[in-house]
């Protein structure tokens, strides 16, 4: 499992590499000793770094914190894709869909003339997703 330290690279790279991490017999201990719950206290922690650094307006901080918070986020989904529950395929599906769907005045024929009937359509189509059982929020 052996990886050579690049410049850059792609989301597939990034993806198996967190996947490797999980790797029961070559994986990394702390990596696998992850769930769910022990994670909430890391995400939240690097969201916060990335307020912190919207603060500051410190664009180099803000990469790093992005793709630190973008870790978490797929480690996430990497554990639930072991259990079976959704893959980050899933969730990219679910949030490119909901943008979609929430955002009919740039991918459909909607016209909304202020900034109040965007927000109210906006919150009218997230009452009919409730209703109409999507599971994204």
């Amino acid at each position: 499992m052996k990886r050579e330290l690049k410049e850059r690279y792609s989301w597939e790279e990034l993806l198996a590499i967190i996947s490797d991490l999980r790797d029961p017999e070559h994986g990394c201990p702390w990596d696998l000793a992850q769930t769910p719950e022990s994670m909430r206290k890391y995400v939240y922690g690097e969201v916060d770094e990335v307020f912190q650094a919207i603060d500051a307006r410190d664009d180099k901080n803000l990469c790093e914190e992005l793709g630190d918070v973008l870790f978490e986020i797929i480690l996430l989904a990497q554990m639930k894709s072991e259990e079976g529950t959704f893959t980050m395929d899933d969730v990219v599906s679910g949030i490119a869909r909901k943008m979609i769907r929430r955002h009919p005045h740039v991918f459909g024929d909607a016209v909304y003339h202020s900034e109040e009937e965007l927000t109210a359509a906006w919150e009218n189509i997230k009452k009919g997703e409730k209703t109409q059982g999507h599971q994204e929020s």
